[in-house]
């Protein structure tokens, strides 16, 4: 136990310094961007370089670059990532009123590629090598190099315009009214990352089908439901689980081009909006959000990886 305690701490270390990192790069990116936030606070109005100067001193962009970014830091490690440049709303609450739909829309796209591709994956793996499995994978194949927004596309036209049984765009009003708003944006998002977990869980099946203790466990009359479901699936989970790890936090950075095309106001439209604004305090906050979910859902799957299969416990305790 004290073992994967060290673990679990040493790989939090590694995380604090990838944040850091990708903190330093996103701020040098931004400094380096052409335009400058006045220039977006003032548009076309006329002004004065009295005015001008107030700006970039609120701002700190008089500032040497290693000390704008030490300044911005100082307050990030509190949560406090500063002012919305356009509505000067504090960053973290410009990004808690979008998070919300973002975080529905990730969570219905998970559950559909969960569903879906281990359900489709068991399928096939217990009719490998037929025309059933072959159909299936070949269409997975199709889905999985499709982008996320050319599905939204293609699913809006088909059912929303030729066949009207879900709304185009919007984020509805009301908790049922949402989900079915999200139905079509989620089913989008999910199409990639459903036909990796088939592809994966049906690999995994074939595997361990193919192995003795299956052999062994029909031999002693032990039902087939049993032999796949409590020992084939468990022990072909394992891979599932990493990529599952990973695919909820690609979905929710992964949301941008979707929340677009279905006009959803979530965190992805609003990174679109920072960019094009070039509200860097807004788009700096995002980027460390976006950062944060992707190490964090890596040290969740290392540890659920860990507890599901001792043998990778123990042998990464012994280094």
């Amino acid at each position: 136990m004290h073992a994967l305690a060290l673990l679990i701490v040493r790989r939090l270390a590694i995380l604090i310094l990838l944040l850091l990192v990708t903190s330093f790069a996103a701020f040098l990116l931004l400094y380096l961007s052409p335009g400058s936030p006045e220039t977006v606070l003032l548009g076309d109005k006329p002004t004065s370089p009295a005015v001008v100067q107030a700006l970039r001193a609120k701002y700190n962009l008089d500032d040497p670059f290693v000390v704008q970014y030490g300044k911005w830091l100082g307050k990030a490690v509190t949560l406090d990532f500063g002012q919305s440049v356009r509505s000067e709303d504090p960053v973290t609450s410009a990004i808690g009123d979008r998070l919300g739909l973002t975080v529905d829309l990730a969570l219905m796209a998970f559950g559909f590629t969960m569903i879906l591709g281990i359900s489709l994956g068991i399928v096939v793996a217990l009719n490998s090598r037929t025309t059933l499995d072959r159909s299936v994978v070949g269409v997975s194949v199709l889905a999985s190099s499709a982008p996320a927004f050319a599905s939204g596309i293609l699913l809006l036209y088909v059912f929303a315009v030729q066949l009207p049984w879900f709304p185009a765009y919007g984020n509805g009003g009301g908790f049922l009214d949402r989900i079915w708003h999200l139905v079509l944006p989620a089913l989008a998002l999910a199409l990639p990352p459903t036909a990796l977990v088939l592809k994966m869980t049906r690999a995994a099946m074939v595997r361990e089908l193919e192995k003795d203790y299956v052999t062994f466990a029909f031999s002693r009359g032990v039902s087939r439901r049993r032999v796949i479901f409590a020992h084939v699936l468990r022990n072909a989970l394992v891979p599932v689980v990493t990529a599952g790890g990973l695919i909820i936090g690609g979905l929710l950075t992964g949301a941008v081009l979707v929340e677009v095309t279905f006009s959803l106001a979530g965190v992805g439209s609003l990174l679109v909006e920072s960019v094009v604004y070039h509200d860097i305090p807004v788009v700096q906050g995002l980027v460390m959000l976006f950062a944060a979910i992707i190490v964090l859902t890596n040290l969740a799957t290392d540890i659920l990886y860990l507890l599901i299969d001792p043998r990778i416990r123990f042998a990464r305790m012994r280094r």
